[in-house]
């Protein structure tokens, strides 16, 4: 009998562009993949981060300062997220940010940082499967055909859920019924197209208590940005 391959998708929002500057985590959002497949069990919490959000940080994820003052910080909910991702490799879009902002956070509350050897980098895989062609999150989503029509914003457990999609579809595709080993760097770099296969994703759906903070964390937004967008 194979062993069920573990993987944690993970995204995060923050203040700023660099840890280094004093930027903070607001927001992290993970989702546990098994054999390539959503199970169901996720992570995800918004953080209040003691500073200011820069104003083109807020063009970004459409979060405030003010909309966070009554978040936990970092420190209260780490144990949880750091026995969620275990030592299982973590699937994140541009790896080196979010390692970076995650290993700043950690090192405030004196524990032992990530490595990113651990991490499998989405953008490492699109650029290198596709030299050349935009590797956003939203133009992988287009080129695999894959919905990511509530995106009006970066918001990290829509994003986890997205990327979790696109990350399959980079690998090569899954067939439902098949038990995938452990997929390396190297492996998931150059995937087989012969395995690209009709994907059968099932829906991924935060839990009742995430939907309700999310719900109650955007109706207080003031004239949030993303409003007068249009496509």
């Amino acid at each position: 009998m194979e062993t069920a391959v573990r993987e944690v998708v993970l995204d995060t929002e923050t203040t700023g562009l660099n840890p280094e500057e004093g930027h903070r985590i607001i927001e992290i959002a993970c989702i546990e993949l098994i054999n390539h497949l959503p199970s169901g069990r996720t992570f995800h919490s918004f953080f209040n981060p003691k500073r200011a959000v820069e104003f083109s940080a807020t063009e970004i994820h459409g979060l405030k300062t003010e909309d966070l003052v009554d978040k936990p910080v970092f420190e209260q909910r780490a144990p949880e997220l750091l026995a969620f991702i275990a030592g299982d490799p973590l699937i994140i879009h541009n790896a080196q940010f979010d390692i970076n902002f995650l290993n700043s956070e950690l090192a405030r509350v004196q524990l032992p940082p990530l490595d990113l050897g651990r991490t499998i980098d989405t953008l490492t895989l699109a650029r290198r499967k596709f030299p050349g062609a935009p590797a956003s999150l939203d133009a992988l989503c287009r080129r695999f055909s894959i919905d990511n029509s509530a995106r009006e914003k970066h918001n990290a457990l829509l994003d986890v859920d997205l990327l979790a999609q696109v990350y399959v579809e980079l690998i090569g595709g899954r067939q439902p019924d098949l038990h995938l080993t452990s997929v390396t760097n190297e492996e998931a770099q150059a995937p087989d197209p012969a395995k690209q296969v009709e994907r059968n994703w099932p829906k991924h759906a935060a839990n009742a208590e995430e939907r309700e903070a999310h719900a109650k964390l955007i109706e207080k937004l003031t004239d949030p940005l993303w409003a007068s967008w249009t496509d």
